[in-house]
């Protein structure tokens, strides 16, 4: 068959595709079917006009089902503060700036201590492993000094906050194990 003539089949059969909206058209143009073509029942009537027959095959779903979404962690953990001039995101230090040695920069982080909640931004990695182990819960967050004064009214603190991680950034990650990391993962 020539070149043409293969290509105004396949724009006739793709039309007829669009045209019924059916998948038997696709299977005519992609060759000898796999999948049998269901035959009409006897209890609906034959329409005049061909009806779009419901699909087996994912690829041929017009609206893909949605995936589930992870569940993001939360827990209870250890926040001590911190204050530096540069953060590892390049961003300045502000009062949103938060530290965690195993979230990603840019992850969006609610704190909340006794009853009053603040929402910061992973911009810096913190704390370090040997501060982490020392407490009884593992410290996984830095907070800015001015965000734990908020919090606690004083701006150098070591408290028990809840965690929860709202969105997870898309930046550089510190470190992937070590004390905390199941904490940090929602894991414990």
């Amino acid at each position: 068959m020539h070149k043409r003539t293969r290509h105004a089949i396949t724009l006739t059969v793709a039309g007829v595709l669009l045209a019924t909206g059916t998948a038997a058209a696709a299977d005519a143009a992609a060759g000898p079917s796999l999948r049998p073509i269901p035959e009409p029942t006897a209890s609906v009537p034959p329409s005049p006009v061909p009806s779009p027959a419901p699909s087996t095959s994912p690829a041929a779903s017009p609206t893909p089902e949605a995936s589930p979404k992870p569940k993001l962690p939360s827990g209870k953990a250890t926040a001590t503060s911190f204050w530096d001039a540069a953060t590892a995101s390049g961003k300045p230090m502000r009062y949103k700036t938060i530290a965690s040695p195993y979230w990603p920069l840019g992850t969006k982080v609610k704190i909340t201590y006794r009853g009053k909640s603040v929402i910061g931004f992973v911009e810096d990695f913190g704390p370090a492993e040997w501060a982490v182990a020392q407490h009884d819960i593992p410290a996984i967050v830095d907070l800015s000094e001015k965000m734990m004064a908020d919090l606690t009214g004083v701006r150098s603190n070591v408290v028990h906050v809840r965690f929860e991680v709202l969105k997870w950034g898309t930046g550089r990650v510190y470190r992937r194990s070590g004390t905390g990391y199941d904490l940090a993962m929602g894991r414990s």
